[in-house]
């Protein structure tokens, strides 16, 4: 069930880095693009969650899947305050 779950939030953070990202290519404001980059990232650091508790059991990517995870809320916070203008 917790495998479930884990594909369920990757899923939906790539549902959003893709509709963010459709309508920064409209719009193009750039706090949709920091936004979109930053949910792309969570989408990355969502997959290394089901790869770490799911596909390789006996590994640890917890660093790895934080350290993403960091980066990618990283990104949001640069593109909030660089468009605080």
């Amino acid at each position: 069930m917790a495998g479930f779950i884990y594909t369920l939030c990757a899923l939906t953070s790539l549902a959003a880095a893709l509709l963010l990202f459709r309508a920064w290519r409209e719009s193009r404001s750039p706090l949709l693009a920091w936004s979109a980059l930053c949910f792309a990232g969570l989408t990355v650091s969502n997959v290394i969650l089901v790869l770490d508790r799911i596909v390789f059991l006996q590994s640890d990517f917890s660093t790895l899947r934080l350290v993403v995870a960091l980066l990618a809320l990283l990104l949001l916070i640069i593109g909030l305050i660089w468009e605080s203008d």
